[in-house]
């Protein structure tokens, strides 16, 4: 339970850092202000033509009796704005991130040389083309593997009892998961960790990862609330990431686990 703590913990010290450094804070805003905007789009339209294209899809339920034929395509309907609802809670991070990495990638670097030790940052040797093209590639990988558990736990939600109670809470853990992931691949991608290293390393401590992604998930649900998150969530992830990696922080004035001396195996994971 100490890891699901630390995890809430460095969320709310992403959300501190951020404000301390306003300046920074305002500039973050930005990608996700025009994500949302995107976004809010989309599923307007969805709304206002989904059930015009649940009609389209289902020319054989033209001819049931009503009121059958109602209650199949608004079930379809209710259904298709649910799945783009939760793609859009899915993606907004990967997308958000994309749209703002020059930014995100200098806020995460500030971070780190903010709580190193001796004031230095890992630094990408990578163009900012490469950046961007293994950023979108992982994000999409990262989307399948959600996407995957998201039709798996929808299926599951027509069980009685078990699809109402515990499906829900698997599928906030698993938002909150993925959503760590993304916004902690911002500091490890700049180590060298690749998509699977960061996996792995994320499955390790879970309870750590549920910790940070899980509440941030619940709030991402809220109107604008995922914009204002933002930055602080990845100068948040960027402290975690320290912690998976074993890279001790001014802050801590000790080895975080996983550093020599600390919990064995992380090493290994990021070669």
């Amino acid at each position: 339970m100490r890891d699901l703590g630390a995890g809430f913990g460095y969320l709310l010290k992403g959300q501190r850092w951020v404000v301390r450094h306003g300046r920074r804070f305002g500039f973050g805003l930005l990608p996700g202000l025009i994500t949302l905007v995107l976004y809010a789009a989309a599923l307007v339209a969805l709304a206002v033509w989904g059930e015009d294209a649940v009609t389209w899809a289902t020319p054989f339920a033209d001819g049931w009796a009503s009121p059958w034929q109602g209650l199949f395509r608004g079930f379809l309907t209710a259904v298709l704005f649910a799945l783009g609802l939760l793609l859009a809670v899915l993606t907004f991070t990967a997308v958000t991130l994309l749209l703002g990495q020059p930014f995100y990638e200098n806020l995460s670097e500030r971070v780190d040389a903010d709580v190193s030790p001796d004031g230095a940052a890992a630094r990408s040797d990578l163009p900012l083309w490469r950046e961007l093209w293994v950023s979108a590639r992982d994000s999409l990988r990262v989307l399948v593997r959600a996407g995957v558990w998201g039709v798996l736990l929808f299926a599951l939600g027509f069980l009685p009892f078990v699809g109402q109670t515990v499906v829900p809470v698997i599928g906030f853990l698993v938002t909150g998961f993925f959503l760590t992931e993304e916004l902690a691949a911002v500091a490890m991608q700049r180590r060298g960790v690749d998509l699977r290293a960061r996996l792995t390393l994320l499955r390790s401590r879970k309870t750590l990862v549920w910790g940070f992604g899980t509440p941030l998930g619940l709030a991402f649900l809220v109107p604008f609330v995922a914009v204002f998150l933002m930055p602080g969530a990845v100068a948040g992830a960027t402290l975690l990431a320290r912690d998976l990696l074993g890279e001790e922080s001014a802050a801590d004035g000790a080895t975080a686990p996983g550093a020599p001396g600390g919990r064995p195996g992380t090493e290994d994971v990021t070669r």
